[in-house]
Formats: C-alpha cells, structure tokens, sequence
C-alpha cells in the first residue's frame, strides 16, 4: 500500500509516495509539469516503487533549478528512506536527470529513460532531412508556442482551467490558484543544454541503460514533419551506442506512461530483471 511522505531535513522539503514492495528499489521520476502521480497506475513486479514530487511541482518546494542540486534532492530521498543503491526509472525531464544520476552513480544497477533524450525545440540540424526553409518556419513557429506556454504559468489559472490539473499540481497565492511549476522553473529548465541534448551525457553512462523512445507525435503539439524529422535526428544520434546502453521503440507518443502503462512497465520489469541476473 502507498505511503505518502514529506522529507524535511533537506534544503527544500521533498514529497515522496512509497508504493512498497519487497523487491529492489527503483525510484521514479516524472516529467517537466508532472507530479509523482505519474507513475499510481505502473506495476513493477513487486519491486519497490518510490516516487517524489521534483523540486517546483507537486507538493515539494520551491528552488532554484541546478541539475546538481536536483540530483542532491534524490540523494536526500533515497538516503531517507534507506534506499541504497535504487534503479532510476524516469519520463522526459526525468529520463534526463536519470541519466545524470547514472554519470554520478556509474554503480547504480541500471537506469530507464522514457523519452528523455533532448527537447523538441532544438538547434535545425536535428531536424535532418527537412526542407530549410520549411524547418526554420516550424521552428519558429514551436518556439511561439513554448513562450506562450511559458507566460500562462505567470498567470492565474481560469476558473474553467482548474479542474483539468490535479490538486497538488495547483497552488493558491493571494486568492488566485496557479499552476506548478511557475514560469521561472520552466524556463531556467528550458535553457539548459543538458535539457536541450541529453544524448553527448548519455554515452558517457557506465552502467546498464534502456531508452524508449516514441514512434508518434505528441499530443498538444505540432506534429507532422517536423516531429518525424526530430525523431529521425534522435535516431541518428543514437547510433554506435555501447552494448550497454539499450534502444527500444514504443508505438506510443510523448506521453507513453498514460497511453501504454502495461507495455512500459513491462519492459522495465524484464530489463531490471535481467540486469539483476547478469
């Protein structure tokens, strides 16, 4: 049975759901704007699962966004709850910091990024075989819609707006409720080349790694061709990985924990298995 926790003694408190189990510990991570929610409907074969709510969301606090101060924040997690030496299993933003971990922690058992390789508003070569012109307008086009996106998490959430978030995804400040995390997360994130490029980090990952990367569009966002020439730049770039670093395609979008739980938890259970096993 679930636990929900809040970690104290640490720079920012930290909220943490112990979903238990007798097995190895796997700590998960969920997406940029997610909450530990994310990962209720995953069933990792009795392993125990311990999400946290990353610093800016859900309910732990504020702070500002340094990838080393975030990886302090799991260490405060897993040293709370005696964890030892977990497996990192992380969604987008969170496959990002498990990769991170990995180059940390080069002994961890084994990490899993669910599409969390780089973000698609990136530099035009990473777009191959799109017309430049046409590339560049799209581009244009996806980074109008990111500010725009930015700014709203400025404002108060509508009325009408604020049923589509859950609870701890919502805070009210001088009677408005507004949405976490708040526009200076999302772009102090944003910014970043780790958030940009992942994948220069990922080959630098000693220990037994699997990727899932999408074959669809995401939802809520341009799709068409230049989501299909972003994956295909994600696919070149992956090529020559070490042995240990493992590629598996999903028939899902972005958002592949809500579409497909059962194939994603099924493919994490059977890599940790075999990486437990040798």
């Amino acid at each position: 049975m679930a636990h929900d926790v809040t970690i104290t003694d640490h720079e920012i408190p930290l909220a943490v759901r112990d979903h238990g189990g007798p097995g190895e510990p796997v700590l998960l991570l969920h997406g940029l704007g997610g909450t530990l929610e994310a990962w209720d409907a995953l069933d990792l074969g009795g392993r125990r699962a311990v999400a946290l709510d990353l610093r800016g969301h859900g309910l732990s606090g504020d702070g500002p966004w340094e990838w080393e101060r975030v990886l302090d924040d799991l260490e405060a997690v897993v040293k709370h709850l005696g964890l030892g030496n977990p497996a990192v299993v992380g969604h987008s933003l969170g496959g990002m910091l498990a990769v991170l971990w990995a180059r940390r922690h080069p002994e961890c058992p084994g990490i899993v990024n669910l599409d969390g390789l780089r973000s698609a508003e990136n530099a035009p070569d990473n777009y191959p075989g799109m017309d430049p012109a046409v590339r560049d307008r799209e581009l244009a086009d996806l980074k109008a819609a990111f500010d725009a996106q930015a700014a709203s998490m400025g404002r108060p959430l509508p009325a009408e707006l604020q049923p589509m978030l859950p609870a701890r995804a919502r805070v009210e400040r001088d009677g408005e409720v507004y949405a976490r995390p708040d526009a200076g997360l999302l772009e102090a994130v944003r910014c970043t080349p780790e958030f940009r490029d992942t994948i220069p980090l990922l080959r630098q990952v000693a220990c037994d790694a699997l990727v899932v990367i999408p074959t669809q569009d995401p939802s809520g966002m341009p799709g068409g061709e230049l989501m299909e020439a972003f994956r295909r730049g994600v696919r070149r770039d992956l090529t020559g990985l070490p042995p240990h670093i493992r590629v598996w395609e999903l028939d899902a979008g972005h958002d592949m924990l809500a579409e497909q739980p059962e194939a994603v938890a099924g493919r994490i259970t059977e890599f940790l298995a075999a990486r437990r096993t040798g």
